[in-house]
């Protein structure tokens, strides 16, 4: 392919994502508004959304207000012309989810899981989309997954998953030879802040930090709307950060971790050491206790807000991101939870910095993880929405 053809290949792909960009971010909009929105010329606007058209991802759907003149014909997106799968593999069971272009799921399996076999652990992914794909969906565009641990997306690859015994698992490698789709891989806490960041409606400028407090502890983390994941790729990693010199034994093998002061898998394994809450096994039994105000249990729940308080105080005072949202089964400990990491927030960071940060909790549970694991296989790029490049 010649330079001039190259270029000018990608000069319609850019403007075409711009376009499908504007057209994903409204409900409806004419074809004026996106040229005012994207700086385009209305003669390449109309191109663009011609092929649009013909590919069934937009369509027409009626005539905009008037001010005097002729009415806009309105453009809409055509949420079941694509299809996706979104999968997160959660600490104690695996959830698939087929989404269409709005972020509706339509579809959703889940199986249990147990920790330490990895080989039946990829087993329970392929059974999870086998059962998605068994229904003929209309157009299937690729998979994306939200994994635990340490991945490193470009590849592919879960570098290491300590609960589910994956090392070096080339994860999306093997998704695409049984599927003969596209795969995206990433961290299930940095999935989660993009369904959160993209479906969750918080009010957010393009900055957001989405911390998952589950069994373990992750954070996602997005500047001007982009993924931020560092040079490595593991960005967020603040479970496995040393807050207590000689502390409990971390799965990480550490000491000290802040997993092992403010994780659900942190909270149990202290009501093991307690008289009389030794019998307690699952956050929903330690709920049930705490909000029976069972000052012990409170003790325990509280303490772990403020150590994870003081963490996210550290990211303030380093990014200073000012909306922060908490997801994951810790979010079950409510308002008093989230004062206790606020208060600690106030000992970290200087006071200022502080005030101005808002502390929400999520609003999308565990499927901030699978829609933001779909949505990522389009997040700055539209490719996959078409069957062949023209």
């Amino acid at each position: 392919m010649s330079v001039t053809k190259a270029t000018r290949q990608f000069s319609k792909q850019h403007n075409r994502d711009l376009v499908l960009k504007i057209i994903f971010d409204h409900e409806t909009i004419s074809r004026a508004e996106i040229a005012r929105l994207t700086q385009l010329t209305r003669t390449t606007v109309s191109e663009v959304v011609s092929g649009l058209l013909s590919e069934g991802l937009v369509k027409e759907v009626g005539l905009g207000s008037s001010i005097g003149g002729k009415p806009s014909i309105q453009l809409g997106l055509v949420p079941d012309s694509r299809y996706l799968i979104g999968l997160n593999l959660a600490q104690n069971r695996f959830i698939g989810s087929v989404v269409d272009l709005r972020g509706e799921i339509q579809k959703t399996f889940e199986v249990p899981i147990k920790n330490g076999d990895g080989r039946k652990a990829i087993q329970l992914v392929y059974r999870i989309v086998d059962h998605l794909i068994q229904e003929e969906w209309k157009s299937l565009m690729g998979i994306g997954v939200g994994a635990p641990g340490l991945i490193d997306t470009r590849a592919g690859v879960v570098v290491n998953a300590v609960n589910l015994d994956w090392q070096d698992l080339p994860l999306a490698h093997l998704l695409e030879e049984r599927y003969q789709l596209p795969v995206r891989i990433l961290n299930d806490s940095q999935a989660t802040a993009i369904g959160e960041f993209v479906y969750g409606e918080h009010d957010s400028d393009g900055n957001l930090i989405v911390i998952n407090i589950s069994h373990g502890i992750g954070a996602g983390i997005l500047i001007n709307g982009r993924l931020f994941q560092g040079d490595g790729g593991s960005a967020g990693e603040i479970g496995h950060i040393l807050v207590r010199e000689n502390g409990q034994l971390c799965r990480c093998g550490r000491k000290g971790c802040l997993e092992t002061l403010a994780s659900g898998w942190a909270v149990l394994q202290s009501m093991q050491r307690l008289p009389g809450l030794s019998d307690v096994t699952t956050l929903d039994e330690l709920q049930t206790k705490f909000y029976a105000d069972d000052p012990l249990v409170k003790e325990i729940i509280l303490e772990a807000g403020r150590s994870l308080g003081t963490t996210i105080g550290g990211l303030v005072g380093t990014l200073n991101i000012k909306k922060i949202v908490l997801t994951g089964d810790m979010t079950c400990f409510g308002e008093s939870w989230r004062e206790a990491i606020r208060e600690a927030m106030s000992g970290a960071a200087l006071g200022r910095m502080v005030q101005e940060t808002q502390l929400e909790i999520g609003k999308l549970d565990y499927r901030a993880c699978i829609l933001g694991s779909a949505a990522y296989l389009l997040l700055n790029d539209y490719s996959l929405l078409f069957q062949q490049e023209n």
